[in-house]
């Protein structure tokens, strides 16, 4: 499985995105999906994880804000992203995990300012 990102951009607080993560490859809905972000001079923390099986969780800072999605028949993963703030602003990183494979695309870059 490859992944590769897109929508991100400059948005302006309080505004939303929809990030998405396409997957090439086979068996996309066995892997564990999730979005990651790096924030200038900060380390990469989890957003929001999907199972294989739709179970989701989201790091206290963004719930009730973002929402995590999957589309197994398009092999795509979504984050959709509501009332942003500026420290929203990072790279997001669609993340996929099965067993001892993990796999990493290469990010797009989100900025939220006015």
């Amino acid at each position: 499985v490859q992944l590769v990102e897109s929508g991100g951009g400059l948005v302006q607080p309080g505004g939303s995105l929809r990030l998405s993560c396409a997957a090439s490859g086979s068996d996309f809905s066995s892997y564990a999906m999730g979005w990651y972000r790096q924030a200038p001079g900060k380390q990469r923390e989890l957003v929001a994880s999907i199972t294989s099986g739709g179970g989701t969780n989201y790091a206290d800072s963004v719930k009730g804000r973002f929402s995590i999605s999957r589309d197994n028949a398009k092999n795509m993963l979504y984050l959709r992203m509501n009332s942003l703030k500026p420290e929203d602003t990072a790279v997001y990183s669609c993340n996929a995990v099965r067993g001892n494979l993990e796999l990493w695309g290469q990010g797009t870059l989100v900025t939220v300012s006015s």
